[in-house]
């Protein structure tokens, strides 16, 4: 390992250890809600003209399996009203919510806090009412906010290069918006974000037909270049930093290629940039630990791997059928996908079928050809360890659900020696390792949280660790983002099962690993997620996502 890498290993390691919860002390925050500076959740860029997206009139009326199985939908052209849709169905707004005079909005894709440190940006080539150009997405208004215009010439060498049609999605986070309230673990929470909307991202794709890719060898410092954030004046602790760039492209077999050109890159610089991003806060706390493991784990220009193909050594099969007894929802895709929401309290009672269980897992698996998973992250390294308390036909108990083989005598290994290991179903590589209640553990382990003992079960996804952080210390973003990933899969299925989920950032890190054996870093608890029968709130009043404008473009 070069002394590059090992510094900024030792510095990624330094900001895990240093923000974990613990019985005895949480990681630092400010202490305390300062609500004068709450950061405004919508990015606006100031002296642009925004380009308006029509909202859908009609939903696409794929079923829910359409979620994942790409051959179930047929490829609509690019277009405004396309792109408006895609839009819509995975940043876009949900519903507003409002009580006792306080209103907030909540989003297609979720966000700790609903503080949402990320935002989008696409660059599309010229459609009919589009000039092709760089545009920040606004979610508030659902329209494009043109930054810079990209040449034709450009756009050729650029679909030259990509081999086919579509347009480039990238996103980024703000820091400060999760700090504002979490301190220094907002760092982790930046990229759960980035996990959920990336899967919001693919999902809507599939359902138009298209397909979302990583270009995992583009640097981040590439993409900072090519949505002109070197030339832009960011107001103070309000920087954007990139996190990934995609291409969005038909579904089909073909390869693309991963990275862009030195000399495409380069002819970005030359570009003229408008817009000044508004100010989110008055006033700010420096977190310092954020910026140093931001600038230890930005990713280089590199070569990631293309996604592993089905059956190589040491990896599930990726094209092995769904769990044979899915429970089918009759819930159609999108309205599974707008009615999403984060649940609040769950009621302690409500119980689901082991089918329905083993399906919602099941949805968590990576495969080849099946949204999300296959926009190209590199292989699967988290692996759910689940408390089991309400699952009809399934013995309450702590179970491993193992979504990579290869890490199965390592963690049996580490793990304690009492743990049973036991195959559930042989369609699932899902194990008992202890029968009993773990209610009252999955509470204290989760910050003591009663939300995650009251569900049908509660889980936290167990990354491989040390192992990743040395290969590449930007993998550790990688491992936040794929956390993020199930766990938009887990909200999903919930929803589709009659049932809601809810992500938990709390919880004290090392109990959970002392749960499963002698603590190391070779595995490390990254997220937690609740799923049951929700308890309402009836003071909550509930209106449309874009009644504030005054009218829809069509």
């Amino acid at each position: 390992m070069n002394t590059v890498i090992h510094s900024a290993v030792t510095e990624t390691l330094l900001y895990h250890e240093q923000t974990k919860h613990h019985f005895h002390r949480y990681a630092r925050s400010a202490g305390f809600l300062d609500w004068a500076n709450q950061p405004n959740p919508f990015r606006f860029y100031e002296g642009v003209t925004a380009v308006r997206l029509p909202l859908l009139q009609k939903d696409p009326a794929s079923e829910h399996l359409a979620l994942y199985e790409r051959r179930r939908n047929a490829f609509q052209d690019f277009t405004r009203e396309t792109i408006g849709a895609f839009l819509e169905l995975s940043l876009g707004l949900s519903a507003w919510k409002s009580i006792a005079g306080s209103t907030w909005a909540l989003r297609m894709n979720p966000s700790s806090g609903n503080l949402h440190p990320t935002e989008a940006y696409l660059i599309l080539p010229a459609l009919p009412g589009v000039t092709a150009s760089i545009f920040h997405y606004n979610s508030f208004l659902h329209a494009l906010e043109p930054r810079a215009q990209v040449p034709e010439t450009l756009w050729q060498q650029i679909k030259e290069h990509l081999r086919t049609d579509g347009f480039l999605v990238a996103l980024t986070s703000i820091f400060w918006r999760e700090a504002w309230k979490y301190g220094e673990r907002a760092f982790r929470y930046c990229q759960h974000d980035v996990g959920h909307a990336l899967a919001a991202l693919s999902f809507s794709a599939n359902l138009l037909g298209w397909k979302v890719t990583w270009l995992s060898a583009v640097s981040d410092e590439e993409i900072g270049r090519l949505l002109g954030f070197d030339r832009t004046q960011w107001p103070e602790f309000e920087l954007e930093h990139p996190e990934l760039l995609c291409f969005v492209h038909r579904n089909r077999t073909q390869r693309i290629p991963r990275d862009l050109p030195r000399e495409i890159v380069s002819e970005f610089s030359g570009l003229e940039f408008q817009g000044t991003p508004n100010q989110l806060s008055e006033d700010h706390v420096d977190w310092e630990i954020i910026s140093r493991v931001a600038e230890a784990t930005a990713k280089p220009q590199s070569w990631e791997g293309a996604f592993a193909a089905a059956g190589a050594p040491g990896l599930p099969d990726r094209r092995r059928p769904f769990y044979a007894p899915t429970v089918r929802s009759g819930i159609p895709a999108a309205q599974i996908i707008r009615q999403r929401r984060s649940a609040v309290a769950l009621d302690g009672v409500s119980s689901i079928s082991k089918d329905q269980f083993c399906t919602m897992l099941d949805k968590t698996l990576p495969r080849e050809t099946c949204a999300p998973f296959d926009l190209g992250l590199p292989v699967s390294c988290v692996h759910l360890l689940l408390f089991v308390h309400r699952v009809t036909g399934l013995e309450p108990g702590l179970y491993f659900l193992l979504r990579a083989e290869r890490d199965l005598p390592a963690l049996q290994q580490k793990c304690h020696r009492h743990f049973l290991w036991r195959p559930v179903d042989e369609a699932l590589p899902l194990y008992l390792l202890q029968a009993g209640d773990f209610r009252s553990t999955a509470m204290s382990v989760s910050c003591r949280q009663s939300i995650a003992g009251d569900g049908a079960f509660s889980l936290g996804m167990i990354a491989r660790f040390r192992e990743e952080l040395e290969t590449a210390p930007y993998r550790y973003r990688h491992l936040f983002w794929e956390t993020g990933m199930i766990g938009q899969v887990l909200y999903l299925e919930a929803e589709a099962q009659g049932v809601r989920a809810t992500g938990i950032g709390c919880f004290f890190d090392d109990p959970v690993h002392e749960l499963m054996g002698p603590p190391d870093n070779a595995f490390q608890s990254l997220y937690h997620f609740t799923v049951g029968g929700p308890r309402e709130d009836a003071r909550l009043v509930t209106r449309a996502a874009y009644h504030h404008l005054e009218a829809s473009v069509r």
